[in-house]
C-alpha cells in the first residue's frame, strides 16, 4: 500500500446551530446562560419586589382611574327646558361635574352631580335646587 492509494479522510462537518434560521452563532438568543436555553424563562422583578416588601404579599389588581365627565351651565341651559329634573343619566355619564362656564337661566332641579364652588354659586343664584 503506497500513500496515493489512501483516501483522505472525510472532513466532519460543523456542527449547526440554529438550523435554517440564517442567523449565525447563537441564532438570535443572544450569550450564553440561562436565557440563551430552550424553554428559559427569567422571573419578573415583582416578584423580588414582593419578596422584599413582606407587608404587600399576594396580588392585588391595579386601581382603576374613576373619569369625571364635565358639563358646563350654558350646556345644561341650552339641553334643558324650565323646571326639569337633570340627573347624569341625562347625559349617560356614571360621574359628571358641572363646571361654572357661562349663565344658567332657567330653574332646574339638579340631582347626582358633582359641581365646582363656582357653578354650585351661579346655579342657586339662578333659582335652580341642588338636591
Amino acid at each position: 500500500m503506497q500513500i496515493h492509494n489512501l483516501k483522505s479522510p472525510r472532513r466532519k462537518r460543523l456542527k449547526l446551530v440554529g438550523r435554517g434560521g440564517k442567523r449565525g452563532k447563537t441564532s438570535g438568543r443572544g450569550g450564553k446562560g440561562q436565557t440563551a436555553r430552550a424553554g428559559h424563562r427569567v422571573r419578573p422583578e415583582v416578584r423580588d419586589l414582593i419578596k422584599k416588601l413582606p407587608k404587600l404579599r399576594g396580588y392585588s389588581a391595579p386601581r382603576i382611574k374613576q373619569v369625571v365627565h364635565t358639563v358646563n351651565l350654558n350646556d345644561l341651559d341650552k339641553k334643558f327646558s324650565n323646571g326639569t329634573s337633570v340627573s347624569p343619566k341625562d347625559f349617560g355619564k356614571h360621574k359628571v361635574k358641572v363646571l361654572s362656564d357661562g349663565e344658567l337661566k332657567k330653574k332646574l332641579v339638579l340631582s347626582g352631580f358633582l359641581y365646582s364652588v363656582t357653578a354650585k354659586k351661579k346655579i342657586e343664584a339662578s333659582g335652580s335646587k341642588i338636591i
